[in-house]
């Protein structure tokens, strides 16, 4: 990958370079102003071709007028946007059926989730791979190299000593929890963050949520997204915000789907139902990211620098949802699928994040916004762990703290730091 001076070279890139060479078709989905075009550009860049962006009228109605530019231009197909000319996936299906369904045809980028478009978007089925683009992570941000989950899967007891202390205070997490990871937010001062957040609710509100949907309510759309964030990090209660919208909970179900569809808001499934007949199914819920969060709920720095019990209530929740999106990111630039969910059972053990591969083999993580971990802190991650048996490869409490260590068999106390640490895949065991 070589891209060009100032374009930022993202991990999904790596994945998505390996991708090219065995799927026929790849679409590239998230939400706006995630970064999808500059992905799409650098692999462009790559293999010596254009991008076709759809967001631009001219393009979009040039091509629409002559999809053969599609049935026969140079490879990779690049294009941007493509839920602005659905018919665009019956032309590269057309060339697939001519050709034959040979890696790197096309490469595409949407806001949407493919399976809200209309039916043509359904016409690639069997030949498209999807990959879903994610706001920066931290690693990213610093032009790190973070691996915690590779390194986790790969040997655990490897992974404790090599930072066993953490300089980043709570000051620093509160500010890189409120920042987020959209890279036009992130590098603002903290006023035109805000502005800039505004700005993006209401374009995807009025905007893509219009185009996708014909919604009327939209202001309730926009009330809606306000309150999954006032339930981010915790377990989704739609009936509770239909009742406070005023709005039938069908309406309130569908509304949150199409929230869903423009990757504002992620449904984290209940995890391992069936290891107990008492472990829950409903689903937690989080913001794709929590500098957008914090802006609905108008959290600054400021008021989560506080000692108030409700600020420290709203940090420990921001702070899930930010140390859940950064996991989630690093799991989707690696080549093997890993299915994410929570784990909690009716008597009240849970873990937040339990990360399953293809294997079987489970990493398990709990966040908590103290500086210590307690005895009831890691219990739920032990249950896991007891239940599981030699399933369960590894359980991390991550804390504001400044320590690593080996709290019991199998489960480890981290900086939340460690997230974006770079760690030696070949280091000895201790």
């Amino acid at each position: 990958m070589t891209g060009e001076p100032g374009l930022l070279v993202r991990r999904v890139n790596g994945l998505l370079s390996r991708l090219v060479a065995e799927e026929p078709v790849i679409a590239l989905h998230g939400p706006r102003s995630v970064g999808k075009s500059t992905v799409l550009r650098v692999l462009a860049l790559d293999h010596g071709v254009e991008v076709i962006d759809l967001d631009d009228v001219e393009t979009r109605e040039a091509l629409a007028g002559n999809l053969a530019l599609v049935t026969g231009g140079e490879t990779p197909l690049c294009i941007d946007e493509y839920q602005r000319v659905p018919d665009v996936l019956d032309a590269i299906k057309t060339r697939l059926n001519r050709e034959g369904s040979r890696p790197g045809v096309a490469v595409i980028t949407g806001s949407t989730r493919q399976e809200a478009l209309p039916a043509t978007a359904q016409a690639l089925t069997g030949r498209l791979h999807t990959v879903t683009i994610w706001p920066l992570s931290q690693g990213e941000l610093t032009a790190g190299h973070e691996n915690l989950l590779e390194a986790l899967r790969a040997d655990p007891e490897t992974v404790v000593p090599q930072h066993p202390t953490s300089e980043t205070t709570r000051e620093d997490y509160v500010a890189r929890v409120c920042a987020g990871g959209l890279p036009l937010a992130v590098r603002r001062s903290e006023t035109a963050r805000a502005r800039w957040f505004d700005d993006f609710v209401r374009q995807s509100v009025e905007r893509d949520a219009l185009e996708l949907s014909r919604v009327r309510q939209r202001q309730s759309l926009a009330e809606l997204l306000t309150r999954m964030a006032s339930q981010t990090g915790q377990l989704l209660n739609i009936t509770k915000a239909a009742e406070a919208l005023g709005v039938e909970r069908r309406t309130a179900e569908a509304h949150l789907r199409l929230l869903e569809d423009l990757f504002l808001v992620v449904r984290l499934p209940g995890w391992g139902k069936t290891l107990r007949s008492r472990v829950s199914v409903r689903p937690k819920v989080h913001l794709v990211d929590s500098g957008l969060a914090a802006r609905l709920l108008r959290l600054t720095p400021a008021k989560l620098a506080t000692v108030d019990p409700a600020a420290l209530t709203e940090f420990g929740n921001l702070l899930e949802t930010f140390v859940v999106g950064e996991l989630r990111k690093q799991a989707s630039w690696l080549d093997e699928h890993i299915a994410l969910g929570h784990w909690r059972t009716s008597d009240g053990a849970e873990v937040d994040l339990v990360a399953e591969f293809d294997d079987g083999q489970v990493l398990a993580f709990e966040v908590k916004a103290s500086q210590r971990a307690t005895r009831t802190d890691v219990s739920g991650l032990q249950q896991l762990r007891d239940v599981l048996g030699s399933r369960f490869r590894a359980g991390v409490v991550f804390t504001t703290g400044q320590r690593t260590y080996t709290h019991c068999d199998r489960i480890h106390i981290m900086p939340i730091d460690r997230l974006w640490q770079p760690n030696d895949l070949d280091a000895p065991a201790p």
